[in-house]
């Protein structure tokens, strides 16, 4: 126990390291992987088991339960059944037809509403729901056109990962910074939004470019796909009012927070709770995505042992030799390192990861610590770490989705071919967040 004492920052580190590279490879399940790692910190007694006060340091000293934070876990659950309760009327596929009879059938309009649907609903569900929810629409469309599928599922899976960077839920590591950072629902509309748009529409638009030469109908076809019949979409219709009810009331919460201070957690999980009583539970409980949550459990407890050995600390005190203090060089290596390395491992850890590392930047108590506009650090890793999914096949789980359902059905999207339009959306989506954390913050 001694040599693992003094060795700590060492063990703890290559945990966290090999699990990193067992779940970049997928050899292993990932939530698998996070439950063993979190299991041997807490076997060689690298996190304490319990939060208590140390007399010697005099300080407080977190515990296992104190490292995950329920507040994400309890978000994420509660929205995941919302969502899978209001698929389940129908509301979505809706929705989605109905913005089809508004382009009059006209393929680059489709493709432009495909994804601007696409990256609307993934700012306000996840992005692997919402995928899910497009792919039968859009190959039922791509059938009508007699055109390949693929150049709309390449674009609607990056409009997602756009979409998903605008909002508080839209994607998992927006959820674990708005915790870390103290962050609203409403910081992330008025600061990412508009960024956000502005990448969606100059991407897309260079998507539409790209694929042109695919992007065209005869009359008749258009007209087919403009009256396609709607009016047996609603398979439930009280479901559908009370799930949208329930929607508009939850998100109303997210946006009310810096009056109430209720968390955004509280929200999920009440809107979550109302639409149960309508169901029967356990067909509902069983459609949770436990694998996604257990991960994340296991995954705090293996970055909780990590920092509570000083390697938070250290990397930081590394990040601040490097910078020099500097907020501008720290906010750009951030944004350019979180889009590049969550184009190869998973967004999700590597956020885990860099938020305590960002606290600790800006942590008053340490004399080297960032100062000045540091917000700009916390909306560097928000872009950063969600755009960068874009880069490959692997950057994000709705890409991996996109790709395996694709293949099912004869159409495969080469790792390569995804590379190229993602690592150009990916660059064009890093460049334009530059330019707006320097206008907002840096200058």
């Amino acid at each position: 126990m001694e040599f693992i004492q003094a060795h700590g920052m060492v063990i703890s580190g290559l945990i966290l390291l090999v699990a990193y590279i067992f779940i970049a490879s997928e050899k292993i399940q990932k939530s698998v992987v996070a439950l063993a790692g979190a299991a041997l910190t807490m076997l060689l007694g690298l996190i304490p088991f319990e939060t208590h006060f140390d007399y010697t340091t005099k300080t407080l000293v977190k515990g296992v339960f104190a490292h995950i934070d329920f507040q994400v876990i309890l978000l994420l659950i509660g929205m995941m059944i919302i969502v899978h309760i209001s698929s389940r009327s129908g509301v979505f596929k809706w929705l989605a037809l109905e913005l089809l009879h508004l382009t009059k059938g006209h393929p680059k309009t489709v493709l432009f509403s495909l994804a601007a649907f696409t990256a609307i609903a993934s700012a306000f569900l996840d992005n692997v729901t919402t995928v899910v929810l497009m792919m039968p629409i859009t190959f039922v469309i791509a059938k009508e056109f007699d055109t390949d599928p693929v150049p709309f599922l390449i674009t609607e899976v990056l409009a997602s990962n756009i979409g998903g960077t605008a909002t508080l839920i839209g994607d998992p590591p927006n959820i674990i910074i708005g915790t870390r950072a103290g962050l609203s629902f409403m910081d992330f509309i008025k600061e990412l939004t508009p960024i956000v748009t502005i990448i969606f529409l100059i991407s897309v638009s260079i998507l539409i470019w790209i694929f042109r030469k695919g992007l065209k109908a005869t009359p008749e076809t258009m007209h087919r796909i403009a009256t396609i019949d709607n009016s047996k979409t609603i398979s439930d219709k009280n479901l559908m009012i009370r799930s949208v009810a329930t929607i508009l009331l939850v998100i109303l919460g997210f946006i009310t927070h810096d009056m109430t201070h209720i968390p955004a957690f509280v929200f999920a999980v009440s809107g979550a709770s109302f639409l149960l009583l309508f169901e029967k539970p356990k067909e509902i409980y069983r459609d949770v995505e436990w694998l996604t949550i257990f991960f994340f459990v296991g995954l705090f407890i293996i970055i909780g042992g990590f920092e509570a050995n000083g390697g938070i600390k250290f990397l930081a005190d590394g990040m601040m030799t490097l910078t020099h203090g500097s907020l501008n060089a720290a906010t750009y290596i951030i944004l350019w390192a979180s889009g590049l390395l969550s184009g190869i491992i998973d967004n999700i850890p590597y956020t885990a990861t860099m938020a305590p590392l960002i606290e600790e930047l800006i942590n008053p108590a340490n004399p080297n610590s960032i100062t000045g506009h540091t917000h700009a650090l916390w909306w560097a890793l928000s872009l950063g770490a969600c755009l960068g999914g874009n880069l490959t096949l692997i950057g994000a789980a709705a890409n991996v989705l996109v790709s395996e359902t694709a293949a099912s059905k004869g159409y495969k999207i080469p790792f390569l071919r995804f590379m190229k339009y993602g690592a150009l959306v990916t660059f064009i989506s890093l460049t334009l967040s530059s330019a707006y954390l320097y206008f907002r913050f840096l200058h």
